[in-house]
């Protein structure tokens, strides 16, 4: 018995019945090769062959489109009737099977699947970000009641997974196509973590690759067993474009990667307070933005309005503009009340005449929605960003007030781009506001920059974060929130970092401006075989970083970082509280007196003219 729970029309169900009829036939003439008895042998085989073993009642279906689950219907008798021409078979094709009971119109997430020996098929894609907006609050609410396992920031796809493989059976199977997030953070804890915790096992899987229909989406398919499996298991990877590689290993992890599987790292305390690693500002609503001449235009008249118009940076622009130079300004009155913030007085009314309309707008709508939601369920979660936004209207939905109040007290900050496919970190001048499209990181010294620039950072970045398609994602919480720094580095370490860093930057800067170069372009060459003397600074870099950590550069870095987070975080649970557990927390470390020997003025500036 197989089942698709979410059929569409069929195409999974067509391939399936298809492929167990050949399976059907192989099976009948094994019987045939095994058996003395010839004649016996053939009238059971004719008889097999014209009542069928295999019948479409076998194969079942759910689908929320009425519409498609007509076609599913059709398209498995399509499927039979072909199976029995192409091999010009006796058995009957008429009277056509009744399937209204085998391929059903419903919320497969709400609906008792059928028992089965096989489940199929290919859920809907739907980003945790667009779930909400698609589907409404109320649906949303029952969603998460329903599966309280599944982390309420997984992908919609997910669901499936997890129901597929809570369904099973001992020793029945799944396969299914999902978002490639299913191998990255959220989505893979409510998954294929889910599958490998719980007695099953990843035999057959595709780690990533571009979606061939409409949906523009990287996606990932895992095949799996619950219970022991004892055979071949086989990763299909693409090492480059247009190139898969299978690799036959003895277990497959549930991120679908063929690196040590760090999906155990803990999340360490020393990190995250206090807090160094910010995810820049959303500013919610267009009329928070400015034109770059029609900034420098106001501020020529208005200089004060300086405090609150601010170059605004987006990733795009600070891997692909020369000089990383932002492009828009943004109006930010995080850190003021209406009062204070109406003394800047043309900017104000900019906010007041574009954003308050809409913003009133929309939490009106909110809150009558909320007031129908309340009423009909009093315990409900109801949304209240737009109401917040309200209430505040003169600010940007996220301001990051916390990240405003700590690069105010450096002068440059660290940032990457939040999505990129390559190793980019570049100092900042705080008189520029990086947007959410910025991680960011207040540090302001060479020790630190190397550390965040080296090829061990990336390493982990790379197996830590999610994917946007193609490009890898900075994810604070599962990047640098499990990141280890080096515990025990002398003095003479920490120099040779900062130096080697410092180098690095002097050089990669002049070579951006002595060639007229985007970072974006120099890393491309970066990525071309032959010598570049950028590359050899970025390896001095690294072999100054692996001494500082105390690794060792013949085994696996991705190891060795994971023992020491699992140490780092066991000190911390073992730590006296009153006295620190005595981890090296990221930054300088205290013992470091003369930090200023770590720090210059070198930044990309905001270029007025």
């Amino acid at each position: 018995k197989v089942l698709d729970p979410a059929c569409g029309s069929g195409n999974f169900l067509f391939i399936a019945y298809k492929e167990v009829k050949l399976l059907e036939r192989e099976i009948l003439k094994y019987i045939k090769t095994l058996s003395t008895e010839k004649g016996s042998t053939e009238n059971f085989i004719q008889h097999k062959l014209k009542n069928g073993l295999v019948s479409t009642k076998q194969f079942y279906g759910i689908d929320l489109n009425p519409f498609a689950i007509e076609i599913a219907r059709v398209t498995l008798m399509i499927a039979k009737e072909l199976s029995i021409t192409e091999a010009f078979d006796n058995e009957e094709t008429l009277p056509l099977d009744n399937l209204d009971n085998n391929i059903i119109c419903a919320d497969a997430l709400f609906t008792e699947w059928p028992h089965v020996d096989a489940i199929i098929g290919n859920p809907p894609f739907q980003s945790k970000n667009k779930m909400q907006q698609e589907f409404g609050v109320e649906y949303m609410n029952k969603l998460r009641k329903a599966y309280p396992e599944v982390p309420g920031r997984a992908d919609f796809c997910v669901y499936w997974f997890y129901k597929a493989h809570k369904q099973l059976k001992e020793n029945c199977y799944a396969g299914l196509v999902g978002t490639n997030t299913i191998r990255q953070n959220y989505s893979r804890e409510g998954s294929l973590d889910y599958v490998v915790n719980n007695n099953g096992e990843i035999i057959n899987a595709y780690s990533s690759f571009k979606w061939s229909g409409e949906a523009a989406v990287f996606v990932s398919v895992a095949c799996w067993k619950k219970g022991k499996f004892e055979g071949e298991k086989s990763l299909y990877i693409d090492e480059k474009e247009d190139e898969t590689k299978r690799f036959v290993l003895p277990v497959i992890n549930s991120s679908l990667s063929l690196n040590v599987d760090v999906t155990g790292a803990k999340i360490l305390d020393c990190n995250k307070k206090p807090k160094k690693a910010f995810q820049g500002q959303t500013h919610g609503h267009e009329g928070f933005l400015l034109k770059k001449a029609e900034g420098i235009k106001l501020l020529k008249v208005h200089t004060f309005y300086r405090d609150v118009l601010k170059p605004f940076l987006i990733g795009d622009e600070l891997v692909a503009n020369k000089n990383a130079q932002p492009e828009r300004f943004v109006i930010d009155f995080t850190l003021m009340d209406i009062n204070k913030a109406s003394g800047y007085n043309e900017l104000f009314k900019i906010i007041e005449k574009k954003v308050l309309p809409e913003r009133e707008k929309k939490g009106k709508k909110q809150k009558d929605e909320n007031d129908k939601i309340l009423k009909e369920n009093p315990r409900a979660n109801v949304n209240k960003h737009h109401i917040n936004f309200l209430n505040k209207w003169w600010k940007l939905s996220y301001g990051r007030e916390d990240m405003l109040v700590e690069i105010s007290k450096f002068s440059r900050y660290i940032a990457c781009a939040h999505v990129s496919k390559r190793p980019i970190f570049e100092f900042i001048s705080p008189e520029i506001n990086p947007s959410s499209l910025i991680n960011l990181f207040a540090f302001q010294d060479f020790y630190s920059f190397g550390i965040i620039q080296s090829n061990i950072h990336w390493r982990w970045y790379i197996e830590k974060c999610s994917t946007l398609g193609n490009q890898f994602r900075y994810t604070t919480d599962s990047i640098w929130d499990t990141f280890p720094w080096p515990q025990t580095p002398t003095e003479a370490q920490i120099k040779k970092v900062a130096v080697a860093a410092h180098t690095f930057h002097t050089e990669r800067t002049k070579t951006l401006k002595q060639h007229n170069m985007s970072l974006r372009n120099l890393y491309r060459l970066l990525e071309q075989p032959g010598k570049n003397p950028i590359k050899d600074l970025q390896t001095a870099l690294d072999k100054a970083v692996l001494e500082a950590y105390g690794f060792n550069d013949k085994e696996d870095i991705l190891a060795q970082l994971l023992a020491l987070n699992l140490a780092v975080a066991e000190k911390e649970k073992k730590g006296d509280p009153s006295a620190g557990s005595g981890v090296q927390s990221p930054g300088l470390p205290e013992f470091v007196k003369n930090k200023e020997q770590y720090i210059t003025d070198d930044c990309v500036r905001f270029e007025w003219e």
